[in-house]
């Protein structure tokens, strides 16, 4: 057991109408409609080269179309968490799979690129409305190990992530293109579950009034350091998810059938590396984790462009294992520095982090690739997560609450 202070040590507990309105429960079924939630969240990688060939779609179009879905369904997360933390409807976590999975499932249905884009727009935008209320509420009423359940929450998500492309294509290739809206089941029987069993959140006294900034500005530089750390990990983490299976192809010569296997095990390994990462930092403290999970992913993921065959491969995993270590962590400690803001803040260290680095470094790297190769386009990322391990050190290394009551 670590000496050092846990940052992620649970702050008081939340008053409850009903202590059924929390608890494992409840984390089922977040955890439930957050796999489904991310698994729409990937569809539209399956669906690229049947739209290019439908609509004859450009390069342009197409990357248009994943702009839409960064910026939709991610980068304005955090007005849906200011959303939610101040009017506390279950609505924004209950009708979320059924937008998702209605409008994203109907994207091959387009007749136009501006239709396409439309059902993109919307699909996105029920993905956003999910995340930072289940983020905030997935936890509530589980008083210990909230890291490792943190984990398995976010964990539940990044499987459907990288299960996405190979549901898609099973049901493109049972059903027929034409059809391939029948993918939309799951995420509307999610919601009908959802709206008969989860509970709506307690209500605070903030219900209804303006965002109280002050407990943010408070404790606004172990934000700043957060929000850094994991704009930092996912500027390599999804710029790795967008342009992996091309690099694989074009530059090494593997199929694509491999080359999107190589895809699905470093995001099957990414999910593992959230679990762990969570259940370690309960024991260890969080900022120890983000300093090991920052400075340990490097060495393996430089291996990997620059070795061939199964090394390169398990080196990708096991980078891609230990670079998702912090997911949870992150989240939780953000949490715990304000929480009556939980909502908000998990909007900023999930779904902002996450769409403004995917709308800087995807275009970026795409462009640095054109003028070199992706072999060197993707490898200098390597040197982000070291720059995030010196950021590290400079989080506080005290309880959540000290922090608060310093501040």
């Amino acid at each position: 057991m670590s000496s050092e202070p846990n940052i992620l040590v649970t702050a008081p507990a939340v008053s409850f109408r009903s202590r059924t309105e929390s608890g494992m429960f409840a984390l089922g079924l977040y955890c439930a409609a957050h796999f489904f939630i991310d698994l729409y969240s990937s569809a539209l990688g399956a669906f690229q080269p049947i739209l290019v060939d439908k609509l004859g779609l450009s390069l342009t179009q197409a990357g248009l179309l994943g702009a839409m879905m960064t910026f939709s369904g991610s980068f304005v997360q955090p007005a849906y968490g200011f959303l939610s933390d101040r009017y506390h409807s279950k609505l924004f976590t209950a009708l979320a799979p059924a937008v998702a999975g209605i409008f994203i499932s109907l994207i091959v249905r387009a007749n136009s690129f501006y239709m396409a884009l439309a059902c993109v727009a919307v699909g996105a935008a029920g993905i956003a409305s999910f995340h930072p209320q289940a983020s905030a509420r997935a936890t509530l009423g589980i008083e210990r190990h909230r890291g490792r359940w943190m984990a398995v929450f976010i964990s539940s998500g990044s499987v459907g992530l990288a299960l996405g492309p190979t549901f898609f294509s099973a049901v493109i290739t049972a059903f027929g293109t034409d059809r391939a809206y029948i993918a939309l089941v799951p995420g509307v029987l999610m919601t009908v579950v959802l709206l008969a069993f989860l509970k709506s959140g307690p209500r605070s006294d903030s219900a209804g009034k303006r965002l109280d900034l002050a407990p943010l500005v408070a404790v606004w530089k172990p934000l700043t350091v957060l929000y850094m750390l994991v704009f930092l990990r996912s500027a390599v983490q999804i710029v790795y998810g967008q342009f992996l299976p091309l690099y694989l192809h074009r530059e090494r010569g593997l199929s694509l059938v491999d080359s999107s296997l190589a895809l699905t095990i470093y995001l099957m390994c990414g999910a593992v590396g959230g679990f762990l990462g969570g259940n370690l930092a309960d024991r260890f403290g969080g900022r120890r984790i983000i300093l090991f999970s920052m400075i340990a992913c490097v060495p393996f993921l430089a291996l990997f462009f620059y070795t061939t065959g199964w090394i390169s491969i398990a080196s990708l995993a096991v980078g891609g294992l230990m670079l998702l270590f912090t997911v949870p962590v992150n989240v939780v400690m953000a949490q715990e520095l304000a929480p009556a803001q939980a909502g908000t803040v998990s909007a900023l260290m999930m779904g902002f982090a996450w769409g403004f680095a995917g709308l800087i470094f995807i275009p970026l790297t795409g462009f640095i690739a054109e003028h070199s190769s992706l072999q060197f386009a993707l490898s200098i990322l390597t040197i982000y997560p070291l720059i995030g391990f010196f950021l590290t050190l400079l989080l506080p290394k005290t309880h959540a609450s000290e922090i608060r009551a310093a501040s």
